[in-house]
């Protein structure tokens, strides 16, 4: 698989990318959300902005499908565009973007599925600067001890949408929900969180090759 394609895409595929889900016109039904008409609350951009200015990431996550499937691992990033997530045994997946395409690979299974990261939620995420202007903000709920923003843009990632929890003391991401255009909820929680750390650019690099020859063998299997 090299091209976006959700309507092909195996059970197997999906669940890896719990993390990247995109919303797409394959259902050929479409989701509306009552975006706030004078843009983003003021303390929900102030908290977009703080998490912008995070360059470097690390730390651990634990993925809960909506099938009720649990998996985890260590993840990085690397503002803009930037992210690995590296998925502890049994699971053999790695999910990289290099700041163009996100690759899901199993060398365990011998695949390497090919996305552009523009169509995925993830694109917001991973921005130089998250900009909630533009109607982008569906809902923000404010409690005590979790700020709740939830954001959607059809340009960006069609019909899903991504709903990130902060710390309201510290700004501090603490996890988020990406609802695939099925209304499909995956949700990944970090902890063990170090911030503004070296990373290795080689971690974020896309073995396009290696995409090729093995997408090559199974059109020709």
């Amino acid at each position: 698989m090299t091209k976006l394609d959700i309507a092909n895409m195996s059970r197997r595929d999906a669940l890896a990318l719990g993390l990247v889900l995109f919303g797409t016109a394959a259902t050929g039904s479409l989701i509306s959300f009552p975006a706030f008409a004078q843009g983003a609350p003021a303390q929900a951009q102030q908290i977009a902005n703080h998490f912008s200015s995070v360059k470097t990431m690390a730390g651990e996550f634990v993925q809960f499908g909506p099938r009720g499937e649990q998996t985890g691992g260590k993840f990085y990033i690397s503002r803009p565009g930037k992210i690995r997530f590296d998925y502890e045994a049994p699971s053999s997946y790695k999910v990289i973007s290099d700041g163009t395409s996100v690759v899901i690979d199993n060398r365990k299974l011998n695949t390497s599925d090919l996305y552009p990261l523009s169509k995925t939620p993830l694109k917001l995420l991973l921005d130089e600067r998250i900009d909630l202007s533009g109607g982008r903000v569906t809902n923000v709920k404010e409690e005590p001890d979790l700020t709740t923003i939830q954001i959607a843009d059809r340009q960006v990632f069609g019909n899903s949408r991504i709903t990130m929890m902060f710390d309201p003391k510290n700004y501090e991401l603490r996890q988020w929900t990406i609802t695939d255009a099925q209304g499909k909820d995956t949700t990944v929680m970090i902890f063990n969180v170090q911030q503004g750390v070296s990373l290795d650019p080689g971690m974020f690099v896309i073995d396009y090759k290696r995409n090729r020859v093995v997408n090559e063998q199974r059109r020709k299997g």
